[in-house]
Parts: structure tokens; C-alpha cells; sequence
């Protein structure tokens, strides 16, 4: 089922320049989906309110892992 919408010029234009080749369709279709994505990684937030012994573990991990590391040397 085709239903029609109206955006603006800038709307149009933007979506536009992003299309490359597909439909305006498959455009907005696949910015949604980007988006939903996006908001997934929340269902982590303050998943280690309960557990701070773990965190403070990992944290310190993190931080022994960032000391080891070494930056390369560039010569130009």
C-alpha cells in the first residue's frame, strides 16, 4: 500500500543526497531501523547499579589494560 506524505525542501533535499540509487522508501525504512539500534544500547544503562564490586573490577581492568598499552612511534 503507498500512502503520500509532504516534507519540506530540506526534508526532500536531505533525504535526497542520502539516497544513492534506492528509493526514498528503502531510505527512511533503513534510517528507522538505524535508529531503533541506536536506542538498544540503553537496556544497558545501570546495569551494574546492583553489582559495584563487579564494576570496580572491570573499571580497574580497563585502566591496568590502558598502562600496558603502549603508543607507536610515527615518523614522518
Amino acid at each position: 500500500m503507498v500512502k503520500v506524505i509532504s516534507l519540506s525542501n530540506d526534508a526532500y533535499a536531505k533525504l535526497k543526497a542520502i539516497k544513492d540509487g534506492k528509493s526514498f522508501s528503502e531510505v527512511v525504512v533503513e534510517l528507522v531501523d538505524c535508529r531503533k539500534k541506536k536506542k538498544d544500547i540503553m537496556k544497558f544503562a545501570g546495569v551494574f547499579a546492583k553489582d559495584k564490586d563487579e564494576w570496580e573490577k572491570i573499571k580497574n581492568r580497563i585502566y591496568e589494560d590502558r598502562e600496558k598499552a603502549k603508543m607507536r612511534e610515527v615518523r614522518f
